[in-house]
């Protein structure tokens, strides 16, 4: 676990002091670390704020090649909601999981079994990911917006994943 990751978690149990859930979700689902497995993934409008009025339910991701979330996102994990270019602005749980190796069948059936949940903006967002290998399909659940905190990453990815010891390096909070 890294410095930071325990940093974060620490600050998010400050923010939640008095959000029941929050609180007990924070002390009790925690890693053999000692905290919960933790995520930042960062989003684009208009999907973020999908996510914050809870329209959007599930979280996608698709690539080209195999990396996270794929098949590093459990139920149970703790996601870090950052703004494109801006703060972490809210946290949600995972509730399931899903990973695709995709053709178009299975984009097809995506397309048809989740776009409801995904809120697909326009009609290139499905055209856009015809070309995508894999996909990363998540539930979540208990969405909170948190007093914006800022973080720091060096790269371009989109998702990044704690428990990956690289990631660990590029990442950091401050005020």
């Amino acid at each position: 676990m890294s410095t930071w990751q325990a940093t974060c978690v620490d600050h998010l149990k400050k923010i939640f002091a008095a959000n029941s859930f929050w609180k007990h979700y924070l002390q009790t689902n925690s890693s053999e670390s000692g905290y919960p497995k933790l995520h930042l993934a960062v989003c684009v409008e208009p999907y973020l704020s999908y996510m914050l009025d809870g329209k959007k339910t599930v979280e996608s991701r698709f690539s080209a090649v195999r990396c996270s979330p794929f098949h590093q996102v459990s139920k149970g994990d703790l996601v870090l909601l950052k703004k494109a270019g801006g703060p972490v602005v809210a946290v949600c749980r995972v509730d399931a999981a899903w990973f695709y190796e995709l053709d178009s069948d299975t984009l097809n059936d995506i397309r048809r079994d989740f776009s409801k949940a995904i809120c697909p903006e326009g009609p290139n967002f499905w055209r856009h990911r015809e070309n995508a290998s894999f996909a990363t399909l998540l539930s979540i659940s208990n969405v909170e917006k948190v007093t914006p905190f800022a973080v720091g990453k060096r790269d371009r990815r989109g998702w990044v994943t704690f428990a990956e010891a690289a990631s660990q390096k590029q990442i950091w909070m401050y005020d």
